[in-house]
């Protein structure tokens, strides 16, 4: 299979971010609304979607899109 020189480009970056926070997601989305904040730009925050039960059976979960 071809490789895409873009696609491992974006992989070693996410290897590097990984390792430079020993690979700590919780570190790493920490660093990253960090970095957010540190734009400038406006943020826009989406209220969660609301989740119902599935009849098929207990665990299973859809998300209600309202409209």
């Amino acid at each position: 299979m071809p490789t895409d020189p873009i696609v491992d480009d974006i992989r070693q970056i996410r290897d590097q971010l990984a390792a430079k926070f020993n690979y700590d997601v919780t570190a790493i989305a920490r660093d990253a609304r960090a970095r957010q904040k540190a734009t400038k730009r406006t943020v826009v925050s989406l209220k969660p979607r609301k989740i119902l039960e599935v009849a098929g059976g207990p665990g299973e979960r859809i998300h209600h899109t309202p409209g």
